[in-house]
């Protein structure tokens, strides 16, 4: 008989569907009512869940059986860790397999935040060309030191990346990590060291809203912030206020504070590039995060060591 697992979120890959169909029975939170749900919630023994989506602690309390979370992203801060480990409840993500695309992006976010390319984009399609109509000169990257907010796997290849373009890396996190030399005391000293932020550290209670005002004054009218994290890394009131008042140059940001509603004052403001968290959104990357997130589940179910616990 195959074992009983929830499934959160509603939109999910055919391939990540076929998998599951093979090896579980599976139950759609989205198509349960609240009766239903009662009906089933002792005979399920793992949750699939997304990093945004987590599990709420209200959900957790419903579910008698259960074993083990696969989160499929990278990303646990949406988990109520403390009442998983209480209950002895394993935890499984899936990071590795999204590295590569996250810090192509963080660096994408950056040339087309510095380089202006959506001002310029812009500028093109209105026609403004042919009449010379005045055009701000971007910025260069070459021989700028870049402050890399979290140097774990995402925050290492961001780093790597950006040393081809001939920027100087510095980072900052709270434990030790590899290249001490170019390790920054403290958040603060970092920015003030920094011509652009690339925060690349974990969400939570921990990280949140760690760039505040002092922060972002750090870096300074010319400085670029680049947040492929979490939005409440950022304190999103004074990123808006700095961005406005000229005390921050530009941003390229993937995240907010309160997905999917992004501040007007963000949307409008012209130094400022957003995409709508989309850091592991292509098909390769989301291949293979289904793939780890749906083998976590058949090892444990298998009696295995499950491949990525958190």
């Amino acid at each position: 008989m195959k074992p009983e697992i929830l499934v959160l979120g509603s939109v999910w890959p055919a391939e990540v569907l076929n998998l599951l169909e093979q090896h579980f029975h599976c139950h759609f939170h989205a198509q349960l009512g609240e009766q239903e749900l009662d009906a089933c919630a002792d005979r399920l023994r793992a949750v699939l869940t997304t990093g945004g989506i987590g599990l709420p602690a209200a959900l957790l309390a419903r579910l008698p059986a259960l074993e083990l979370v696969s989160v499929h992203g990278a990303g646990v801060d949406a988990v109520p860790l403390a009442a998983l480990a209480a209950r002895g409840v394993h935890l499984t993500n899936t990071p590795d397999v999204l590295t590569d695309d996250v810090a192509d992006l963080a660096v994408l976010l950056l040339l087309a935040a510095v380089r202006r390319l959506p001002q310029l984009d812009r500028y093109v399609r209105a026609g403004a060309w042919p009449g010379k109509a005045p055009l701000p000169q971007a910025r260069s990257l070459k021989g700028k030191v870049a402050g890399i907010v979290g140097f774990g796997r995402i925050g290492q290849a961001v780093a790597a990346r950006l040393e081809a373009f001939g920027l100087q890396i510095r980072y900052h996190q709270r434990s030790a990590g590899p290249r001490p030399d170019r390790r920054s005391d403290s958040l603060l000293a970092l920015a003030q060291e920094s011509d652009m932020l690339v925060l690349c550290t974990p969400g939570g209670a921990e990280t949140m809203r760690m760039v505040d005002a002092a922060v972002l004054d750090a870096l300074g009218p010319e400085g670029t912030l680049v947040n492929i994290a979490r939005g409440s890394v950022v304190d999103e009131a004074a990123l808006v206020a700095a961005l406005r008042e000229g005390r921050l140059g530009a941003a390229g940001l993937d995240v907010f504070e309160h997905e999917p509603e992004v501040p007007d004052a963000l949307r409008t403001l012209d130094q400022v590039v957003l995409t709508p968290h989309v850091g592991s959104f292509t098909v390769e990357a989301r291949r293979a995060m289904g793939r780890l997130a749906v083998d976590n589940l058949v090892a444990h179910f298998d009696g295995r060591p499950l491949l990525t616990p958190v």
